[in-house]
């Protein structure tokens, strides 16, 4: 029952986040200073007459919480179209989406088992040469910028050694095998900067598990030092990981594909909100964003759900 009530609350919470999200996220695309989308629509050479029968055909005169109403309805239902395309947004979407998610999902395996190796290879060598070397790719790893290691890779591995093919997306159905090699540097693009993280969080999880009094006692006892490691160590320093990666993988789903997409051309959802905002078309960069934000909001929902199943007195402490 606690459980059940815990759930309730996170979800109502959830849903006034969302509704917070989707007021704020209207209002700075339809509401900021000089940004009458009227303006956009009408092309820079209309006249007022024009700019005055766009804003009224498309309801720009109309009080914003009537606009407000009006937008959301259109999300909800599906109906919203874009401004230059004229087509729904949904439908683009749904377009680019196999890509985005072959992006993100192969990325997210990857940082989380290379991380979480790198992170216990670190705790095992603190302090020593292995444990420098991998601090230091996980520094460079989060400094470096996806633009700047994509088009790094993109040059040396395709255009010079020619190993893989210069961008683009096929689908599984069609290939698996060209599917696969279209993303393997995309996926190498987006996790580098997550394996950094993962890799340093661990160690350092790692490192406090192995001086807690369960881990001692249990070498008193006799166990080996690998079921030591997994039962007694890995199976603590892990549930922080485990949440980290639900909310990294909700903000990848959410938007952080884009620049990614756009270097390898992959034509997922990331690179049509992108061509978006260069086009001043504002329905796509509204749904993915309000999209976004759903995906990150229901997963801290659904992790602290988690959390709480996991550990009784977060139920107490956050109610």
């Amino acid at each position: 029952m606690d459980i059940a009530i815990f759930a309730l609350k996170r979800l109502a919470s959830a849903i006034v986040v969302l509704f917070a999200v989707s007021v704020l996220t209207f209002l700075i695309f339809f509401a900021i200073p000089n940004g009458d989308p009227a303006l956009r629509l009408a092309g820079r050479t209309a006249t007022a007459q024009t700019i005055a029968t766009v804003r009224h055909d498309y309801g720009f005169d109309r009080p914003l919480w009537v606009q407000y109403g009006k937008v959301m309805k259109q999300i909800l239902d599906g109906s919203i179209q874009s401004y230059t395309q004229h087509v729904t947004v949904f439908s683009q979407i749904k377009r680019g989406l196999p890509a985005t998610l072959s992006l993100a999902i192969g990325a997210a395996i990857i940082w989380l088992i290379v991380g979480i190796v790198l992170g216990v290879i670190g705790a095992l060598r603190a302090g020593k040469a292995t444990d420098v070397a991998i601090s230091t790719f996980s520094f460079v790893g989060i400094s470096a910028p996806s633009f700047v290691l994509g088009s790094i890779l993109l040059y040396l591995l395709t255009y010079k050694l020619r190993i893989f093919p210069p961008g683009g997306y096929t689908p599984i159905t069609q290939n698996p095998i060209q599917w696969a090699e279209h993303l393997v540097l995309p996926w190498v693009t987006l996790a580098v900067l997550y394996i950094g993280v993962y890799a340093q969080v661990l160690r350092s999880t790692v490192l406090d598990a192995m001086t807690t009094d369960a881990v001692r006692t249990a070498h008193a006892k006799g166990l080996s030092p690998t079921r030591v490691m997994i039962k007694h160590v890995l199976r603590v320093s892990l549930i922080p990981i485990a949440s980290l990666w639900g909310l990294d993988f909700a903000a990848v789903l959410g938007g952080s594909t884009l620049v990614v997409e756009s270097v390898f051309n992959l034509n997922g959802v990331g690179q049509y909100a992108a061509d978006s905002v260069r086009s001043l078309d504002v329905p796509p960069v509204l749904v993915i964003t309000l999209l976004g934000a759903c995906f990150v909001v229901l997963m801290n929902a659904i992790v602290d759900v988690l959390y709480a199943v996991l550990d009784p007195r977060i139920r107490t402490t956050t109610s």
